[in-house]
This record gives structure tokens, sequence and C-alpha cells, in this order.
């Protein structure tokens, strides 16, 4: 299979998922400020100009991290990465899509590319403010959702790469994380597999 990614972006997610899974894979990596998601060949696999794209054994793209994550849940079921019961599936899914359509598209989209909200410079103090804002709500909300102490839902499943890489941004970033996301955020810092991403992409610290 081959990854097309960006270190340190939301696709260390899958990157995370993949290893844990301990599949092979081939990592393409996608320089966005240069514009690599828009070059002819990249948009020959993915339409859409977006990471990350999974090109599957049988040739076929996929992306968008929810999806990745779940066709990697359900294709390898005995590592039980998403839950049988239709209830805590739920749960996951939910976390996983807020955190990639409120805190990384609508948040951290207006403090990483603030252009895209607008061409003027005069804007751009406010934009971030209000990404800053989206944010901060954003964690809190998670904060009362998540497990206290564990993984998201208490055992580690695809919601939890998720919620790393904005766990990831925001330390970058010097963003504080509320006590339950702290928690889960140095928990996932502590699995061997974490570590070894984050240092395969270029990350010592």
């Amino acid at each position: 299979m081959k990854l097309y990614m960006a270190p340190g972006s939301c696709t260390t997610g899958i990157h995370i998922l993949l290893e844990e899974l301990e599949l092979p894979f081939e990592a393409w990596i996608i320089n966005l400020p240069a514009g690599d998601h828009l070059r002819a060949d990249y948009v020959a696999i993915n339409p859409k100009s977006t990471i990350p794209t999974l090109v599957r054994n049988d040739g076929t793209p996929l992306s968008d991290y929810l999806a990745i994550s779940f066709w990697l849940a359900r294709s390898y079921p005995r590592a039980k990465l998403l839950p049988e019961e239709a209830d805590a599936a739920a749960r996951v899914m939910e976390i996983i899509s807020y955190v990639s359509s409120v805190l990384h598209g609508q948040g951290f989209a207006r403090i990483f590319t603030t252009d895209a909200f607008s061409t003027s410079a005069t804007d751009h103090a406010a934009i971030k403010l209000r990404g800053r804002e989206i944010v901060d709500k954003a964690f809190s909300i998670l904060d009362a959702q998540v497990t206290d102490g564990a993984y998201a839902i208490g055992t580690f499943t695809i919601a939890d790469p998720a919620l790393f890489y904005v766990e990831f941004w925001a330390d970058k970033l010097g963003i504080p994380l509320p006590p339950r996301l702290q928690a889960h955020y140095a928990l996932m810092r502590s699995r061997p597999v974490v570590q070894r991403v984050l240092i395969e992409e270029g990350y010592r610290n």
C-alpha cells in the first residue's frame, strides 16, 4: 500500500494505525506549501487534493481520516480498533467526526491556513483568534466526553490517533489541553508505536 502523507499533519493518525497493524506500506510525502496536492499526478489519484490518501493493495485509493481508519478497522477486525457494539462504535465515530470537521476543519484550519479564509491581511488576526476560540471550545467539549485516565472510550480505537494529532498540534502551538485530554495525550505519547512514528516523521521530542 501507499500512504500519501505530510509529517505532523492529520496523516500522522493513519501512519499510527498502519504501524499498529504492522502493515507494510510506502510513505509518499506530499509537500502542501509547495502545492504537491495540486499536481496532476496526485489529482489523478485523489481529485479532492486532500490528505491522507491510502492506495490499497488492489490499486484503489481511499481518502479522508474517517474513511481510511474505518476501512482499516473493518479489514483487520482482530485488532479490535472499532467496537462491534453499536453504541460504542457510534461514540468512536462521533469523536472522529467532531475532530475532523470542527477541531481540524474549522478551528486549526483558521490558524494554519488563514489565507484560505481571507486574502486580506487585515482580517488574519481576527480569523486566527476565531480559530483559537473554536479550538478551545471543542477541546472542552471533548474533554467531557472522553474516558478519564484512559483512551477515548476506554480501550484503544481508531478515535485515539485522531484525537492525538490535534493534541499534538496543540502541544506544538502551546495551546493548553484540558485535564482528560492532557492525560490522553500523555498516554498516547507513551505508546511505542507513537514514539516510533514521531521519530520517523522527524520529531524527536
